[in-house]
Formats: C-alpha cells, structure tokens, sequence
C-alpha cells in the first residue's frame, strides 16, 4: 500500500528535522499553525531562529522542490513567522532566517538546504 502524500510528507519533514539536528540545529517547534499560514520546522541555529520549510519531491521531472515555493508561499509563510515572534514572551526579537530544505528521491536520499532562501521585513 503507497502511503499517502501527508503521510509522505510527514516522513520528509522527519527526515529533515534528522538531518538538520546532524548539522548543529536544535528544534524549536514542528507545524506551527496559525491563520496565516504553517511553518513544517523552527529551529534554533546558534543565536539564529530558522523558520525551515519543507519540499519533497519523487523526482524532478516536475521542477525541483525549491521552485515550488512562490511568492505567494513565502508570504504565508513570513506572515506566520511574525505571530509566532509576537505569540513569544521574549521582547527582543532574535536574529531570523527562512530557510528551505529540498527532499528529492523515493528514499528521500538527496537533500539540498537552502539558507536563507528568502528575505522579508517583519
């Protein structure tokens, strides 16, 4: 039986979480939700918070995971990141990132981090 894409996806986003862990990177929080949007990982990086989203897919033959991120998607997602600052208790603002980890292959074999993939102004 195939597993169905939310459950491909959860897979992705635990093997990122894994590989991200492997590089230093501590984890904040996985699928913050709110109105605006989702965020699949926040970590911690040094000093850095990292709002970390998470593409997969099969193959490339479709475009790489990366390109499906659009404009729109990178809104949403700074959109989300600003509640979750406010939603903190904190009052000084960490240093920020958006941050993209790439998942090609039916074994989730290749990954491609992007830092910093994007910018905004919170």
């Amino acid at each position: 039986m195939r597993p169905s894409p939310g459950e491909r996806g959860a897979k992705a986003e635990e093997r990122a979480r894994i590989y991200l862990e492997q590089q230093g990177l501590r984890l904040v929080e996985r699928n913050y939700r709110c109105r605006q949007g989702e965020i699949d990982l926040i970590m911690q990086d040094g000093k850095t918070l990292a709002f970390i989203e998470v593409r997969y897919r099969k193959g490339t033959g479709f475009g790489s995971p990366a390109e499906s991120v659009t404009s729109a998607k990178q809104q949403r997602i700074a959109a989300t990141a600003a509640h979750y600052l406010q939603s903190r208790k904190e009052r000084k603002m960490p240093p920020c990132r958006f941050d993209m980890l790439a998942i090609v292959g039916p074994e989730q074999q290749n990954i491609d981090w992007i830092k910093d993939a994007f910018q905004t102004c919170f």
